[in-house]
């Protein structure tokens, strides 16, 4: 009978042990706990500076959003002046050409004469009596 009473005292002792071990195991627990819920504040204190960040760079792109498209409409309106007088100053070129020199002006390309050639030669001094005339000129 002996035996089974070592068994018995060590189921005993491994159950004491088990106890132990678990109340072990509740110390554990708050500190694991306390670590848990370190871990889990620094996470969202992570958590809300991202999305401050992200709150402010989305309020950054729709200011340079705005701010292009009023640049775009300030440049557009320009493209619209500028086209107008080019235009008024196109149709003044031909009346005044036209009716100066006598020549037909409907011939002749104004685009290609108009156009900025990079590959153009300087033109050459002219020497005769007009050239003074020609100096004195000045636009309008």
């Amino acid at each position: 009978m002996s035996p089974k009473r070592n068994s018995n005292k060590s189921k005993e002792k491994d159950f004491i042990d088990q106890n132990i071990d678990d109340m072990d195991g509740m110390d554990g627990m708050d500190s694991g706990d306390d670590n848990y819920r370190r871990r889990r504040d620094r996470n969202n204190l992570a958590v809300k500076r991202s999305r401050v960040k992200s709150r402010i760079k989305t309020q950054e792109t729709m200011e340079r959003v705005h701010k292009l498209k009023t640049e775009n409409d300030m440049l557009e309106e320009k493209i619209k002046i500028l086209s107008k007088e080019l235009s008024f100053l196109k149709n003044l070129f031909l009346a005044h050409a036209g009716t100066t020199n006598g020549i037909d002006m409907d011939d002749i390309d104004l685009e290609s004469l108009l156009a900025d050639a990079v590959d153009t030669p300087p033109s050459v001094p002219c020497t005769s009596s007009r050239s003074s005339y020609n100096s004195t000129l000045q636009p309008f």
